[in-house]
């Protein structure tokens, strides 16, 4: 008795279940859906890149010889103009050895002078036959030797001299001064870090693209008159850098490691804003001519495929898979897998099942694409 009972339940469970679902779907049946279809158009798009960005020089001010800093003449995050003074190093030591070159150096001349006069004298002598050849060429030879001791000494002077001028370090050109890590009376030695400057007046940026979109890069710079592509820097804190760039130059060679080629950008910099080492993003610009565009909201995903439901002629779901070339904001490209004559639910696909027959209402692509850049 208690399986009859349990049966007669099941079979009224069953039956209700199934008029809710026959109630819902007319429900559903009833209801407007708008519609829409594929529209082909050119239209440009934007890629992100994150780039770095360098100063256009980036130096390392070092140390060329041994001592004690006696004098900094610039301070951090300051701006100098090339040849001006920045350290000063301990000199006492480099003048005396400049003088002992100098001196060095009169000495030398002097025995030449007193050899040639010994050598002038000789040959007089040998023109008297009061001496041999043999002594004026001995003379001749004192002479040459001196006049190279003279060169030597010369050599030892410009040596000292260049010794002496690298106590005093300038700026190499205008720039802004970095981090000074060693202060005044420090003891440092020869190639001893004392300083960075940067140019900041322009900048490069650094970033890399995929083969494929160098590929369809190099191909849109020979369909268009300008070599040159406008770019825009979105800065780290995510605001959009005033002044625009130009693409310069792009690497010899992919890296086979990454399958990716880097290009190298130039942005103005007069406000010096940015700095080197500074991060960002390179936001570039690209053109699609007739593109396929549909709404993202029209779409839903199953494992790996992308889908719309569209109607036929007579009002009735069918469902539809599609290749998605670029997903944009609120859009997508169409690779393949559609038509502009499909016509797709725009709205309300989570209440649509596959062979329902809808009421539907055409809501142009045109008008949705303008809601959406109004949002």
């Amino acid at each position: 008795m208690k399986f009859y009972i349990t049966i007669s339940a099941f079979s009224f469970a069953l039956l209700l279940f199934s008029c809710q679902n026959s109630n819902q779907d007319n429900q559903i049946s009833d209801s407007i859906f708008p519609i829409t279809q594929p529209i082909v158009l050119d239209t440009s798009y934007t890629v992100d890149y994150v780039a770095d960005i360098n100063s256009i020089k980036n130096v390392e001010i070092r140390a060329r010889v041994n001592g004690y800093i006696e004098s900094i003449h610039v301070d951090e995050g300051k701006i100098v103009k090339e040849g001006q003074l920045l350290f000063s190093i301990s000199s006492l030591e480099y003048k005396e050895e400049l003088l002992k070159a100098k001196a060095m150096l009169k000495n030398a001349i002097a025995e030449a002078k007193a050899a040639e006069l010994d050598c002038q004298n000789t040959i007089l002598l040998s023109q008297k036959n009061v001496v041999s050849k043999t002594e004026v060429e001995i003379a001749k030879s004192k002479l040459d030797a001196l006049n190279a001791k003279i060169e030597e000494a010369q050599s030892h002077e410009a040596g000292a001299k260049l010794r002496l001028s690298f106590t005093e370090i300038r700026a190499p050109f205008d720039g802004m001064i970095d981090r000074i890590p060693n202060k005044i009376g420090s003891l440092i030695s020869e190639g001893d870090l004392l300083t960075d400057i940067s140019d900041n007046r322009e900048v490069f940026t650094y970033f890399n693209v995929s083969e494929i979109e160098y590929l369809e890069f190099a191909k849109n710079s020979k369909d268009t008159s300008s070599s040159k592509s406008v770019l825009s820097l979105l800065l780290a804190n995510n605001e959009i850098y005033p002044y625009k760039g130009d693409i310069e130059t792009i690497e010899g060679q992919i890296d086979q490691n990454t399958g990716s080629i880097a290009f190298r950008a130039r942005f103005p910099n007069p406000d010096k804003l940015l700095r080197n080492g500074s991060s960002g993003k390179v936001r570039l610009k690209r053109s699609l001519k007739k593109a396929m565009i549909i709404p993202q909201k029209s779409t839903f995903e199953i494992q790996d495929k992308v889908f719309v439901y569209i109607v036929n002629d007579s009002n009735v779901v069918k469902i539809k898979s599609f290749i998605p070339k670029l997903r944009l904001p609120h859009l997508f490209i169409v690779e393949s897998g559609l038509t502009v004559n499909d016509k797709i639910i725009f709205e309300g696909i989570q209440d649509i099942k596959v062979d329902m027959k809808v009421n539907t209402e055409m809501l142009p692509m045109a008008k949705i694409m303008k809601d959406f850049s109004n949002k």
